[in-house]
């Protein structure tokens, strides 16, 4: 019984993993690769706003 409770979840989950990679074409929602990253320093950028590398920097004095 065991048995047949772990081979049901593990195809459930290798059936998921299959959706997971699956890119639809003109899809409105996917990003393309590359494109959350910012070109100068490679960070992951947050939202529509310019990365940090690119602004001034606060210099801490003390």
């Amino acid at each position: 019984m065991i048995l047949k409770v772990v081979t049901l979840f593990l195809a459930a989950m290798a059936v998921l993993a299959m959706f997971g990679k699956l890119r639809l074409p003109g899809g409105k929602g996917l990003r393309k690769p590359g494109q959350a990253k910012c070109p100068k320093c490679g960070r992951h950028r947050i939202g529509k706003g310019p990365c940090p590398c690119s602004g001034k920097r606060k210099v801490n004095r003390s």
